[in-house]
C-alpha cells in the first residue's frame, strides 16, 4: 500500500498562494456577451492593438467613445444621438438613441475576433434589466450600417487571409 503524505498547512497555503495567483478574477468587461446579430470579423492584430485601432477609428468618426480596456478588449461609447453622434441625456428609448459596444477576443497567436454590437431600446419596463431591453439596431440603421463599414475596413487593413 502506498503511503501519502498528509498536506500540512505551509504546502495547503503555498498550493492556494499558486492557484489565486495563477488567476486574474476581475475584469472590466460586462458580465454579458454581445448581443445576436451584432458585426464581427477575424483581424490579425493582438486584443489589445485590435482594441486600439477600433478605438481609433470610432473616435476619428466622431462617436463619443466613453470606454477603452485594451488589457480586457472591450470598449463603449455613451449613448448618443444618432444624427449628431452627440451624447444625448434624453431618455434610453427610441431609434435615435443607441450605443456600441465591442469585444475583442483573442482567436489565435497574433489574431483577434472583433464583435461590435450597436442596440437601442424600443421600450422601457421596470420588471426587465437594462440588458434585457437592449436590440441590435435594424440593418439599414446608419450607426448600423457604419459599423458593418468598420469591420469591414478592419478587416481589409488588418487580414492576410486570401479573399479578405
Amino acid at each position: 500500500m502506498r503511503s501519502t503524505k498528509p498536506l500540512t498547512i505551509p504546502r495547503i497555503a503555498l498550493l492556494a498562494l499558486a492557484l489565486g495567483g495563477a488567476c486574474k478574477p476581475s475584469t472590466t468587461r460586462p458580465y454579458f456577451p454581445p448581443i445576436t446579430g451584432a458585426a464581427q470579423t477575424e483581424i490579425e492584430l493582438g486584443v489589445r492593438e485590435a482594441t486600439q485601432a477600433l478605438a481609433d477609428v470610432l473616435r476619428n468618426d466622431s462617436l463619443p467613445v466613453t470606454r477603452v480596456e485594451p488589457r480586457d478588449g472591450y470598449l463603449e461609447t455613451a449613448w448618443f444621438d444618432a444624427r449628431s453622434k452627440q451624447p444625448s441625456h434624453a431618455r434610453k428609448l427610441g431609434p435615435n438613441i443607441v450605443h456600441v459596444r465591442a469585444w475583442v477576443d483573442p482567436t489565435r497567436p497574433g489574431h483577434s475576433r472583433v464583435v461590435v454590437e450597436t442596440v437601442y431600446r424600443p421600450l422601457a419596463d421596470p420588471s426587465l434589466s437594462p440588458r434585457d431591453l437592449d436590440r441590435q439596431v435594424p440593418p439599414d440603421h446608419p450607426i448600423g450600417k457604419r459599423m458593418s463599414e468598420v469591420i469591414t475596413e478592419l478587416t481589409k487593413l488588418y487580414s492576410t487571409e486570401p479573399g479578405s
